[in-house]
């Protein structure tokens, strides 16, 4: 079986012969298996010799009489109905396709099922100016491309969601196509990839614009055999049908009447006709002549409006079907109209009545999706950062591409980004500024419970709980004396129950740990009518937001261990351990695997990337010692096991990661684990290292189910080497893991990984069971549901306390008590762990 899909490329043919000819040629150029590839052409009743020339020249290609001239739309949907490929690319027949055009776009869809449809990028006929590398709307629905004409100076070389992609190079998933009902017949030609992509976005699917598929074209050739009145007319028309079919109720209400006024304003301009020509105040006389000379560019427009209106039945009832079905509202799909609120043509007057329709119909605020985000990590923002500190740098970076954007760090920052601003403040009071600031604060760790007036705060806020803290603590502060660790417990499980009890919307890094947060939020009280009947699979809620990776694939800009660490020869396997030596891993198991490996492979080496955690809040953990002391008693320090004492900056970490042949975690099995992500994990994938892994965590379930390598039992020091032995050695198995990896790894682009985020931003609402509290109110349901878990039992004394409160003042005054004592209990914890 191959392993690349069959593609159908589908030309539309209209007395074009000789570019169709061209195009189909360049086609025998692609760097993909010509037996998987089918050409069609489908001819609009050009007559002439144009099928008999383009049967005799190409005779590979299978071409379609339509029988009439369908337009653009009626012509692909014919060649996709002839089409057998599961995979569908449209290209002009006046364009010609790069060799990876459709490589490029063919392994995105296969990487990524959300994605329905691939953007190509489009050059002119001689690659150097812009053509299309991103879709934008008008509010009144007219496609656009800002960039076009533009040099290509390499600044369009990034991966995006679009709104649309231009019909002349693009990409489709058959099935999806066939499901939407494939382009609008009634569009003839333009505006019917504006429509299908808006379409596909509102019905949950993705458009991707992919910069490495790239076409060349002429650009309107076919229109060039019409008057140009003919195209304005059509854009004019499409560009209501657009708006009719797939704006929301409430967009499509504020929208249509001033578009209608707006279309009329173009029409008379266009033809300098004056708008007050008939105004008896301003033009009195020629009463007794009964015509008046009109261009037809300003009739185009007029006959458009008309012209919808002949159809209004049929696209109410497309319009009907398409709004019930639909997954995502305007206001989530906004940003990607770019900049909706152009004008789109220099014309006086016309700019003077745009200006006017989109202030008083309140246009913008369809389109005012521009939040100001505060986003909050404990972690130090450096050159050198630890998990946390890297997600929320990640989470500021993308929401940056919509939003205004502030980092903030509690334990320093010594680095920017031109994107966002980066700060750190001393004591929580100094939060207050950027609270105030904020529409909408995005936090993880202690942030809330070291500042509990966050608890008060009318902005939206989001808990990222990414990491189960408490599940942790069970294991580092194993060994403490007394009852510290049951309070330190308490306490961190108290701090996650105050975030529960207040967030509006929660992240966690996979679908165990969705789980597990479900229950301890049921605990508290958040799974109850009102959020239920909102949503009854909490996802508005509750989402799944992984650690994610880079799209960009690493690149070595300096050796980084191989020749340059003491005792690494560039001919030598390394193993990789790529995050922090914690008390739940297990690198003890490993370290005596790689004393058994080196006896038989003597080349074997074994690198640690950091051992001290760059937050100086975070001691050396004794896990950390103890790996270093049995290295040294084996003999393997600085022979076989290396350690790297500073971890290494964030943007060096590449170098490290490719200089690696496998990457390598090892853990115990316990609570921990079960609910854990390996965040560092993933710099393996992106890498695209084959790793060995404990099994048992979602991390150990992914490489076993992919065949990312291989995962062993834990303490199972003879698995683990035959692992490590395998991975290293056998280079079919090594090549097929690396070959796994590369088709997993795009599942973890941040892109993707943060979506629920992103969308969440683009459409923030307050959680439902705390819409409409005020401060004090906000306070207070977060007290009630708040479970105090951090002191000591005492059954007969705590049922005295209660019958002694209920006295004093009743339920409330019982309330008013135990939320008093969980405060205390939260503060003593925060000034323990900040």
């Amino acid at each position: 079986m191959p392993t690349e899909p069959l593609v159908s490329v589908v030309l539309v043919n209209y007395k074009g012969a000789e570019d169709t000819i061209t195009c189909l040629r360049s086609l025998g150029e692609l760097d993909w298996p010509a037996d998987q590839l089918e050409l069609i052409v489908v001819d609009n009743d050009s007559g002439g010799d144009d099928v008999d020339r383009i049967r005799r020249e190409v005779p590979g290609a299978v071409v379609i009489e339509a029988g009439e001239n369908s337009g653009f739309a009626g012509g692909c949907n014919t060649g996709v109905r002839h089409a057998r490929g599961e995979v569908v690319g449209f290209i002009n027949n006046d364009a010609r396709p790069d060799p990876q055009w459709v490589r490029a776009a063919v392994d995105v869809l296969q990487r990524d099922r959300s994605v329905a449809s691939v953007a190509s990028k489009v050059l002119d006929w001689e690659g150097t100016h812009i053509d299309y590398v991103d879709g934008s709307l008008t509010w009144f629905g007219m496609g656009y491309k800002r960039e076009v004409e533009r040099p290509d100076s390499g600044e369009w070389e990034t991966p995006r969601d679009v709104l649309f992609g231009t019909g002349a190079a693009m990409f489709v998933r058959k099935d999806v196509y066939e499901t939407v009902g494939g382009f609008d017949e009634r569009f003839f030609m333009f505006y019917e990839d504006v429509d299908l992509g808006w379409r596909l976005n509102l019905l949950g699917w993705r458009v991707r614009y992919v910069p490495d598929s790239i076409a060349f074209h002429k650009h309107h050739a076919s229109m060039n055999k019409f008057g140009s009145y003919r195209e304005t007319f059509l854009l004019e028309r499409n560009a209501l049908f657009s708006m009719i079919k797939n704006y929301g109720d409430d967009a499509l209400s504020r929208t249509l009447a001033p578009a209608l006024m707006l279309a009329i304003s173009r029409a008379a301009e266009r033809g300098e006709i004056d708008p007050g020509a008939l105004d008896l105040k301003r033009s009195p006389g020629g009463d007794d002549i009964g015509e008046m000379s009109v261009p037809k560019v300003t009739m185009a427009g007029v006959l458009a409006i008309a012209d919808a209106a002949t159809d209004v039945a049929g696209l109410w009832a497309d319009r009907a079907r398409l709004q019930e079905q639909r997954t995502r509202n305007d206001l989530e799909l906004a940003p990607l109209f770019r900049q909706a609120i152009e004008p789109a043509f220099p014309l006086a007057r016309y700019l003077k009545a745009h200006g006017e329709l989109v202030e008083s119909f309140g246009i913008a605020d369809l389109f005012a999706t521009r939040r100001r985000i505060l986003v909050i990590t404990g972690d130090p923002l450096a050159a050198k950062m630890a998990g946390p500190a890297m997600r929320a740098w990640a989470i500021a970076e993308h929401l940056s591409d919509e939003h205004d954007v502030r980092l903030v760090s509690t334990s320093g920052a010594s680095i920017s980004d031109p994107r966002f601003q980066v700060s750190a403040v001393g004591v929580p009071d100094q939060l207050k500024p950027h609270e105030a600031w904020a529409d909408i604060i995005v936090f993880q760790g202690f942030a809330m419970a070291a500042a509990p007036w966050l608890v008060r705060s009318q902005k939206i806020i989001v808990c990222d709980i990414y990491d189960p803290m408490h599940l942790e603590q069970l294991e580092q502060t194993r060994g403490q004396e007394g009852g510290q660790r049951t309070r330190d417990v308490a306490n961190t499980t108290t701090v996650l129950n105050q975030q529960l009890s207040r967030g509006d919307f929660f992240l966690c890094a996979s679908e165990k740990q969705r789980h597990f947060w479900l229950g301890q939020m049921a605990a508290v009280g958040r799974l109850n009518p009102a959020t239920y009947d909102a949503d009854s699979s909490m996802s508005k809620l509750l989402a799944v937001v992984p650690f994610g990776l880079s799209s960009v694939a690493p690149r070595r800009t300096r050796p980084a261990i191989k020749g340059v660490v003491p005792g690494i020869a560039e001919t030598d396997k390394v193993v990789l351990w790529a995050g922090g030596v914690y008390n739940w891993f297990d690198p003890l198991t490993l370290v005596r695997a790689i004393d058994q490996l080196r006896q038989r492979r003597p080349d074997v080496r074994m690198f640690f990337l950091g051992m001290r955690n760059p937050n100086p809040h975070v001691p050396e953990m004794r896990m950390a010692a103890a790996t270093r002391e049995l290295s040294d008693s084996l003999g393997l320090t600085g022979k076989h096991v290396f350690f790297n004492e500073e971890w290494v900056d964030f943007r060096d970490r590449e170098n490290y990661l490719l200089d690696a042949d496998v990457g390598v975690s090892t853990h115990f099995e316990h609570v921990e684990t079960t609910f854990s992500f390996r965040t560092r994990m993933l710099d393996y994938l992106w890498a695209q290292l084959p790793i060995v892994a404990t099994g048992g965590d979602t991390f150990g379930d992914l490489i076993s189910a992919q065949g990312l390598g291989v995962t062993v039992p834990e303490q199972d020091v003879d698995a683990l080497a035959a692992g490590l032995e395998r991975t290293l050695y056998d280079e079919p198995f090594a090549a097929a893991c690396r070959d796994a990896v590369d088709r997993v790894r795009n599942d973890y682009a941040w892109e993707r990984a943060l979506s629920p985020l992103l969308e969440f931003c683009r459409a923030p609402r307050r959680a439902p069971d705390l819409a409409g509290a005020n401060g004090k109110d906000l306070e207070a349901v977060v007290q009630g549901r708040l479970i105090d878990t951090s002191y000591e039992p005492n059954l007969r004394g705590d049922l005295g306390l209660i019958r002694e409160y209920l006295q004093q003042g009743g339920p409330r005054e019982l309330g008013r008590r135990v939320a008093g004592r969980v405060r205390k209990n939260v503060r003593d914890g925060v000034a323990r762990f900040r």
